[in-house]
């Protein structure tokens, strides 16, 4: 049986400028033939994973339970070999060798040749391997790979480690049972067979109506001038929108138990965290200059099985035009709730769907109310044992 977990949530936010482009421009995008305002999955799931850092700050989540993207994987394993008693100095060259034992190449700069998505279990358990493998971690001849091509040196450090310290670090890297790498996935380049493959799809956001983009012009005088000196010191523009957001969001309740080797209670404890994160972490891109922290007001979590996933962006494929007295996100949340139903019925399988709705908009069957974040995540965790 496949289990999947669908939110869907309208946030209409105050002027900002979110997620950036190359030219600081926010991103955009055309649907439906109109340009729409546009929020990347990446800045959505950069804002999820920090939001699970504040979660381990709070005590719900265990500092084990996440993930570090990182090139300083070295800098990591040496500061807790240091803690168990270890030289600096060495720890650093026996963490370079036994990395290299499973083709991870720590570069002159003490960091890796690319970002590596590992869970704090696996980088303790790399550190504990050093260190009771201490003796047997030697540096070979460096003969053996002079002018030799980079990629060939790297396979033949790999080949003449220690076969059973390669065999115990090679264990390691199974995701750890971070929440982030079960659900957003990894690719480690050296090692295709440990990559991972994500629990949770995120879609890009895309505003529900047709958006232009507008421009601040800004100054700054020099507080020191003298006050006989006139203008400005220095100006510039800065451009930002205002949109109401449509997002969207599948995880896949099976994967994910796969990904975190079957620990239903962090599996479960990783989807209210994900649902929260999702509901309530924002991109900070500009927040400094517009400090548009704007909640979603209405968001849906549909509960539905062996099915197909099914967001619900064609609801504005036809863009929402302002009303006389009505909110856009009220406008929007009534096209949503009418696209749900509609698909519903012409498709099946609705399974269970709780909806936060705070704008008071005509849920046309799709779903049951519920008053808060808090009931809708335990209503979602009910559904899924069921």
């Amino acid at each position: 049986m496949k289990t999947l977990i669908e939110i869907h949530a309208l946030q209409n936010f105050a002027p900002s400028n979110l997620n950036r482009d190359d030219t600081g421009a926010p991103k955009d995008a055309f649907f439906g033939g109109t340009r729409r305002a546009r929020v990347s999955s990446q800045s959505h799931k950069r804002a999820i994973r920090q939001y699970f850092g504040a979660l381990v700050e709070q005590g719900t989540l265990s500092a084990d339970d996440v993930a570090s993207r990182t090139k300083r994987i070295l800098e990591a394993v040496v500061k807790i070999l240091v803690g168990k008693g270890r030289d600096s100095a060495l720890s650093s060259e026996k963490a370079r060798l036994g990395l290299a034992a499973v083709e991870l190449t720590i570069k002159d700069d003490n960091k890796s040749e690319y970002l590596l998505f590992l869970g704090q279990r696996e980088i303790q358990e790399v550190a504990r391997i050093l260190d009771e493998k201490w003796d047997s971690i030697l540096a070979s001849d460096p003969a053996d790979t002079e002018g030799k091509k980079a990629g060939k040196a790297k396979k033949d450090a790999a080949k003449n480690a220690d076969p059973e310290l390669k065999k115990a670090l090679d264990k390691v890297f199974n995701g750890g049972k971070a929440l982030d790498v079960a659900l957003f996935g990894r690719m480690l380049a050296d090692m295709p067979e440990k990559n991972q493959n994500a629990a949770c799809q995120v879609a890009h956001s895309i505003s529900t109506h047709t958006v232009e983009r507008e421009f601040d012009f800004y100054t700054a005088v020099d507080d020191l001038k003298p006050e006989d000196t006139a203008g400005a010191d220095m100006m510039g523009t800065v451009e930002f929108n205002s949109a109401c957001f449509y997002r969207y969001a599948v995880l896949d309740w099976e994967k994910l138990v796969e990904n975190l080797q079957g620990d239903l209670e962090l599996a479960e404890k990783g989807v209210k965290a994900f649902l929260e994160g999702f509901a309530i972490a924002e991109p900070t891109g500009k927040q400094n200059t517009f400090a548009a922290h704007n909640h979603p007001e209405f968001v849906a979590v549909s509960v539905r099985r062996n099915t197909a996933p099914r967001n619900l962006a064609n609801a504005f494929e036809m863009p929402i035009r302002q009303k006389k007295d009505e909110a856009l996100t009220l406008s929007s949340a009534i096209k949503l709730a009418e696209k749900g139903k509609s698909l519903d019925t012409a498709f099946g399988g609705a399974g269970k769907t709780h909806v936060l709705n705070l704008v008071g908009a005509d849920l046309n069957g799709f779903g049951t109310a519920v008053p808060s974040l808090t009931d809708l995540l335990n209503k979602t965790i009910a559904a899924i044992k069921e």
